[in-house]
């Protein structure tokens, strides 16, 4: 009688190969994790710094750079500005960041890890420009 299949020990030392590869791929795939965590607050900072050297130049522009309080409409969104910068409840706006990047006073927050954050801070006047912190707690 010919035998077909495979045998009980064959099975596992397949499952035991399975279980090892299985371990060392598992902490590089949370490495990655982090580092798409990284990049994704990163290229949101080099968004918002785009978004305040644009509407800047355009209110340098507009000559309303040294005005306190006003709103300045770029690409068809109204965007409130400070000191020819955006404000800070506007930068999320004005940088188009999208629903997975949250702001709470000035403080960029990636949803889906709260600790990966970095700061805006809006001008506090004609000769205090805004500003970009680092990114950090990713």
């Amino acid at each position: 009688m010919k035998q077909q299949g495979f045998t009980l020990i064959e099975l596992v030392m397949v499952i035991v190969i399975l279980g090892i590869l299985a371990a060392t791929a598992l902490p590089k795939f949370a490495s990655l994790q982090a580092d798409a965590r990284t990049a994704s607050i990163q290229a949101a900072a080099g968004a918002v710094k785009s978004a305040m050297a644009i509407s800047h130049a355009k209110s340098l522009v507009d000559g309303t750079d040294a005005t306190a309080s006003y709103n300045l409409v770029l690409e068809g969104t109204t965007v409130a500005m400070e000191y020819g910068y955006p404000a800070d409840a506007a930068i999320h706006l004005a940088a188009g960041l999208g629903s997975e990047y949250a702001n709470a006073a000035g403080v960029i927050t990636l949803v889906s890890n709260t600790t990966c954050t970095f700061t805006y801070t809006e001008a506090a006047d004609a000769s205090t420009p805004a500003s970009v912190g680092a990114v950090t707690g990713c």
